[in-house]
């Protein structure tokens, strides 16, 4: 999760909160990609959660992190719990049982994202691996109890800890145990902002299918190949899902903000302090009705937190926010931003990706959503399988990136990257059905040899 805004004019208009979105709109040619990861640390010996504080913490890992890089600490009531590339505009920052995470810069191809990858990858492990700290590229932790899983200090998330068991049945495990993958991506205007969230939101259930990769819980097979998926269809509804709005006449910023607004908020931020508002409306806010904050206004950072808290499948900010994925190990990593970037940023392949869904009614999409964490490829929409779906979306993707045309030192396009999803596809199951192979086959019936064959 990216740092909290910080920009404190009281806002007086709903136009105001449109035109904070409207922001984001930006010619062609200055498209950008934003690739965020998060990973779960865990002990070498062992393999057990890593506690914030103490010589070989989380604390003493970004210590560690921030002299090897010099960026600049982000700090909470004296605890370090992130930190920012001023330059570059990357960040780390921890999410709620320590998983580490690289929001990556705004970058112009996915070369570049795999170039930032494997820096970040070396300048952790220089640090992690003295500290006796390694990380595991999966959609969930695969052996540990809710109760074994450090709370890290940041005051979010005691918010959000206490709310989440009013609201939903997995919402503790969404933030202690799961961990994604997710890419950034621009718009050009509102018309192609609507296009590419309609054709993104129902095509999630296809980057779920690829990228399935959380088959265990507490040591066994919990009956899903992405149970992180199956976690958020039971976290908090009001704020989570596919957004049947999206596709209805009018849809645009406007109708995005007046979703927006009616969703419960978590907190608001004055200072340092947190201020625990959960379950009440941001319009509520927005009229001077909060009951913590009688008569008080919001205003833009208040604005800017409050769409951090919504999660549905794909997020509109100032870009929009591909949220479907698990956590995967770090080869497979830049084949996220790969396949959205061939679908969404070329115009034909956007089209023809239209040409798919376009005929899905809004109980057909939520159907694949909900079906796709236990059968995976298997899932079905009418007539046809997720599986025969996700491959007429690579071949999308891949003609997309050839298109961009976007060439290394070594003379490659970006289509490279979408070679773990084409060995997938040309396997015919996910990676969590290979994993639940092993976990019957040569591991034995025990996840422990995960901890060596994805871990970073």
């Amino acid at each position: 999760m990216a740092r909290d805004q910080i920009d404190m004019t009281p806002l007086q208009s709903r136009d105001e909160l449109v035109s904070w979105l409207e922001a984001g709109v930006k010619p062609e040619a200055e498209f950008r990609i934003g690739t965020e990861h998060e990973k779960t640390p865990f002990t070498l010996e062992g393999h057990q959660p890593v506690p914030y504080a103490g010589a070989k913490g989380i604390g003493a890992l970004l210590d560690g992190m921030k002299l090897l890089l010099g960026w600049e600490p982000i700090m909470e009531r004296g605890n370090i719990i992130g930190l920012y590339d001023v330059t570059g505009g990357g960040a780390i920052s921890l999410e709620p049982g320590g998983q580490f995470e690289l929001s990556g810069a705004p970058l112009d191809n996915v070369h570049q994202t795999q170039a930032e990858l494997m820096a970040h990858l070396a300048q952790v492990r220089e640090i992690a691996t003295p500290l006796g700290i390694g990380f595991l590229g999966l959609g969930m932790t695969p052996a540990w109890s809710r109760a074994q899983i450090p709370v890290m200090p940041k005051g979010r998330y005691k918010i959000m800890t206490d709310y989440m068991p009013k609201v939903g049945k997995y919402g503790l495990d969404m933030m202690y145990r799961t961990c994604t993958v997710q890419t950034n991506l621009d718009f050009s205007s509102e018309a192609d902002m609507v296009r590419k969230l309609r054709v993104s939101l129902a095509l999630q259930p296809v980057a779920t299918a690829l990228f399935a990769n959380s088959p265990f819980t507490e040591g066994k097979p919990n009956g899903f190949l992405s149970f992180r998926s199956e976690i958020w269809r039971d976290t908090d509804n009001a704020r989570a899902g596919m957004m049947p709005f999206a596709f209805e006449d009018g849809m645009g910023f406007e109708r995005y903000v007046d979703y927006a607004l009616d969703v419960p908020m978590y907190f608001v931020k004055r200072g340092d302090d947190y201020i625990d508002v959960a379950g009440s409306s941001f319009r509520a806010f927005f009229e001077g009705r909060n009951e913590r904050l009688p008569g008080e206004r919001p205003t833009l950072s208040d604005w800017a937190n409050h769409l951090s808290t919504i999660f549905p499948e794909v997020r509109l900010k100032r870009y929009l926010e591909m949220r479907g994925a698990d956590g995967v190990p770090w080869g497979r990593l830049p084949a996220l931003p790969a396949f959205w970037v061939g679908l969404l940023y070329d115009n034909d392949s956007l089209d023809a990706a239209w040409d798919i869904v376009r005929h899905w009614t809004a109980s057909e999409r939520q159907a694949l959503r909900d079906d796709v964490p236990r059968f995976g490829f298997k899932a079905r929409i009418r007539d046809r399988y997720l599986f025969e779906i996700a491959k007429e979306c690579l071949i999308l993707s891949h003609a997309g990136l050839r298109r961009r045309g976007r060439i290394d030192h070594l003379g490659r396009d970006e289509s490279r990257y979408l070679d773990p999803l084409e060995r997938i596809i040309e396997a015919g199951r996910s990676p969590a059905e290979e994993m639940l192979e092993k976990f019957n086959g040569p591991w034995n019936g025990s996840v422990e040899p995960a901890y060596q064959e994805y871990a970073f």
